[in-house]
């Protein structure tokens, strides 16, 4: 009998087509048992990296520019290493895996959004907005139990894309560097992508390109959450949401997103949130009644429901080209 290496058992014993879904299937598999790493997490490097680049570069006339040019500086490195130490054997199949679970965000969102669950649950609503604040932008001072309600199960629909599926459809395309790829990009969205005084001309390019990335994974996550609401008529009316509504969102691709989840769940999202200090009149999304707190837990199993989804579709079509 010959003697075989563990990355020979690997190539012989698995085709090639099965490997990304199987890295995809380890991955989250990671995420969801360890989370987000609690120190030293690659993540935070970056944030301070970007920082750096934006206190260099965020001055003068030519601040479109330099964004871009801050942009390129703190993602496209990281994305090229990726690509380098990529190898089509065993070990580099643990790099796809081990960069997979670096940029998902799956645990991290559902333990966010438990633990507001769990402060309206227990009637501790300053708690309850403390942390739903953590998640959003918008002030939460001042929300009731429904405005708290509905901001977590935004949160949770359209975090959902961003920490989830927008990281898995750009691994399923280029392995572990696709991830690294969309979510240093989402980061710096939401470093940079705000249109205030400081970010509306440096951090143009971070929200472009963010759109970009995200454009086909949002469409693809709305159209998930259409086929798992566990109905026919759940699904009719996400898709009627996503058609008549999400046009009106200021974000184009947050609108398909929440305004099919919110069909799907059959709520009522979107409407007036203070940003800022600014009161914004935002357009509603969905149909039926508010959100109440039991339903953060519905907008999770929507979540995950539309993930298993994901790793069937995606794994039978390993299978199918084996």
């Amino acid at each position: 009998m010959p003697a075989y290496a563990p990355s020979d058992l690997f190539t012989l014993h698995v085709p090639s087509s099965l490997w990304l879904p199987l890295a995809a299937l380890a991955g989250i598999a990671l995420d969801r048992l360890f989370g987000e790493v609690k120190r030293w997490h690659p993540l935070a490097g970056f944030g301070s990296l970007a920082e750096a680049a934006e206190n260099a570069l965020n001055w003068g006339a030519w601040r479109r520019a330099n964004g871009l040019l801050a942009w390129m500086i703190v993602v496209l490195p990281w994305v090229a290493l990726a690509f380098w130490v990529k190898r089509y054997d065993f070990p580099g199949w643990c790099i796809d895996v081990a960069l997979l679970y670096l940029a998902l965000g799956g645990r991290s969102l559902a333990e966010h959004a438990e633990r507001v669950a769990t402060d309206l649950a227990n009637g501790d609503l300053p708690a309850a907005r403390k942390h739903v604040g953590w998640i959003v932008s918008r002030d939460t001072s001042a929300l009731d139990a429904s405005g708290v309600a509905k901001a977590g199960v935004e949160s949770t629909l359209e975090n959902g894309n961003d920490a989830v599926f927008g990281t898995l459809f750009w691994f399923v395309l280029f392995g572990g560097a696709g991830a690294v790829l969309f979510r240093l990009a989402n980061t710096l969205d939401a470093m940079w992508g705000y249109r205030n005084e400081r970010f509306l001309r440096f951090g143009w390019a971070a929200a472009r390109f963010d759109d970009l990335l995200n454009y086909l994974p949002a469409r693809l996550t709305a159209l998930s959450y259409a086929l798992c609401g566990g109905s026919f008529a759940a699904m009719r009316h996400a898709l009627a949401c996503w058609y008549k509504q999400a046009p009106r969102w200021e974000s184009p691709n947050a609108g398909p997103v929440m305004a099919a989840g919110a069909g799907s769940l059959g709520l009522v999202l979107g409407g007036a949130a203070i940003y800022h200090g600014q009161l914004e009149e935002r357009p509603l999304l969905g149909t039926g009644r508010p959100a109440n707190p039991e339903d953060i837990a519905r907008a999770l199993t929507l979540v995950r429901h539309s993930l298993a989804l994901w790793l069937a579709v995606y794994v039978c079509g390993g299978l199918a080209s084996a």
